[in-house]
């Protein structure tokens, strides 16, 4: 999967993705990342990107040159996403539709912006898409787009030791939230792990820890149960059968 982003910190999101999962990603090549910086586009001495808006306001405009430039000299595998506060959503959804979408299309690339945002031609006739990490402000797209990079790319074959990881974490395909997890040791300043973990029986850990995510979701995110539709005659029986664990 090869994924293009356009930035003026391109070390930014390059430093971040040569790490843990995505570098060895990166590595064994299941993702090929091409980080472009904005700047060798233009023409001055003073390498200039921003410019004061039209009609006056606070703060600088990307100028739109040297990002048509830039994404034109690379011809980036498309869609092309803008990363914008008034985008769509992102969340697990998205992140599957774009794993899905490399399988078809061999990738994405990104555009990060920064001050104000960029020149609205770039938003009207060059990115395909605007999307948001959520509604927080942040001085560039550049931590956004380590995200949806991360999220995407743990989705394809190979990119997790455990296959299993993308069906049983939150937001996972079970549509709840993860239950709690533990480890060693079995006993800590008086906290015990749950007897059930520690039984053997396959089975049953499997019961409960569905149990747990059906209690940490209803308390925590009931928008998800809603989104999954009414609990079954079986979900309902596994909050019977395991309370929610007691340091939930």
């Amino acid at each position: 999967m090869r994924i293009d982003v356009f930035s003026l910190f391109p070390g930014l999101v390059d430093g971040f993705c040569s790490e843990s999962l995505l570098g060895k990603a990166r590595t064994s090549g299941l993702l090929d990342l091409r980080c472009h910086d904005i700047r060798e586009q233009t023409a001055d001495v003073h390498r200039t990107v921003d410019d004061a808006p039209f009609g006056g306001g606070a703060g600088m405009v990307m100028k739109p040159e040297p990002i048509f430039d830039a994404v034109e000299a690379i011809d980036p595998p498309r869609p092309l996403i803008l990363l914008s506060p008034g985008g769509r959503r992102f969340d697990q959804p998205a992140a599957e539709e774009l794993a899905a979408m490399a399988d078809t299309t061999g990738g994405f690339s990104l555009l990060c912006g920064r001050y104000e945002g960029v020149d609205h031609r770039v938003v009207r006739h060059l990115v395909d898409a605007e999307m948001s990490i959520g509604d927080v402000v942040l001085s560039g797209g550049e931590v956004a787009a380590c995200l949806v990079i991360e999220a995407v790319t743990r989705l394809r074959d190979g990119a997790m030791g455990n296959a299993a990881s993308p069906v049983t974490e939150s937001f996972g395909a079970s549509g709840l939230l993860e239950e709690p997890q533990y480890t060693r040791p079995a006993e800590y300043r008086g906290w015990t792990v749950p007897d059930v973990l520690r039984s053997g029986d396959h089975a049953r850990i499997e019961r409960y820890r569905t149990a747990q995510r059906l209690h940490r979701t209803l308390r925590e995110r009931p928008d998800l149960i809603e989104r999954r539709g009414p609990l079954s005659d079986d979900e309902r029986k596994l909050l019977e059968e395991f309370p929610a664990d007691p340091y939930h």
